[in-house]
């Protein structure tokens, strides 16, 4: 059974996204969303049900995407996304897109070569604690303190000397769960969500997130929602992360509660489209 948003505008979106399943895009995080959360990001994989679900809804939905801060080849190796047809990538938000097997992807900003180099001293400087490490990405660095003894008090201590380093190669700070990440600024996920909107003529538009870096996303659904596109901002929740929560119009719990939301919807799609698929 669906859920009920608690907010007029998600009920509103998810109506409409009811009424015309082939013009709804329905658009998640990967990581925290559509994968739990683990100590080693290498090591992440998609909830157990997640791409059975994707699969039901390829056919019934207009469009379904990924939109992550990873590589857009890292989520669909780790998700296994390259079994559901029709699938939309969008890595490093949005800079890099992959679809039926072919990536896009700009060539990596300088600024990240020139924070690559920086950044162990900056690291050794501002006394990291052990247990803090950094994941290259190519086109980003992402530092972690989830495995230090005091996450939270790492990452606050190394807050600024980040910021800093980032300042100086001209690239932009991402902040999330006990990470930290320097990327190339002129991106994120609310534009990424925004231009495969136009893209693709969206009537509705669902988005799930569950970190700091899907606010821009949430943000883009409330200006969707303003031109007239209806829209449904969905959290997964966790105790890590409660801020996005306020902003969400539907709360569900964790990976486990967006893949039964994912197959509630293809149950309610089908049923709207009937047997011949409209």
């Amino acid at each position: 059974m669906l859920p009920i948003p608690h907010t007029a505008a998600g009920q509103a979106g998810l109506a409409a996204m009811l009424r015309d399943p082939g013009r709804a895009l329905i658009s998640l995080d990967f990581d925290g969303t559509l994968s739990p959360i683990v100590a080693d990001p290498a090591a992440a994989r998609a909830h157990p049900g997640a791409v059975a679900a994707l699969r039901r809804l390829a056919p019934l939905a207009g469009t379904l995407a990924i939109i992550t801060g990873r590589p857009a080849p890292a989520a669909v190796e780790y998700g296994r996304f390259d079994l559901v047809p029709g699938l939309i990538v969008l890595g490093h938000y949005g800079r890099e897109r992959w679809a039926g097997g072919t990536l896009t992807a700009p060539a990596a900003a300088p600024g990240v070569a020139a924070a690559r180099r920086q950044l162990p001293g900056v690291l050794a400087a501002a006394g990291a604690p052990e247990g803090t490490w950094a994941e290259d990405k190519g086109d980003a660095l992402a530092v972690h303190t989830r495995r230090a003894a005091r996450p939270d008090e790492a990452l606050e201590l190394l807050r600024a000397p980040l910021a800093s380093l980032a300042e100086r190669a001209g690239l932009a700070v991402e902040p999330g769960r006990f990470v930290i990440e320097l990327r190339p600024a002129g991106a994120d996920k609310g534009s990424a969500l925004e231009n495969l909107a136009q893209e693709r003529a969206a009537g509705a538009v669902l988005f799930c997130g569950d970190d700091l870096g899907d606010v821009p996303a949430f943000r883009a659904v409330r200006s969707l929602r303003a031109a007239g596109i209806p829209g449904l901002a969905v959290c997964s929740g966790s105790a890590e992360v409660t801020g996005l929560a306020e902003q969400a119009d539907l709360l569900v719990d964790g990976p486990g509660g967006v893949v039964a939301l994912l197959d509630s919807l293809a149950d309610a799609f089908a049923a709207r489209l009937g047997p011949e698929g409209g």
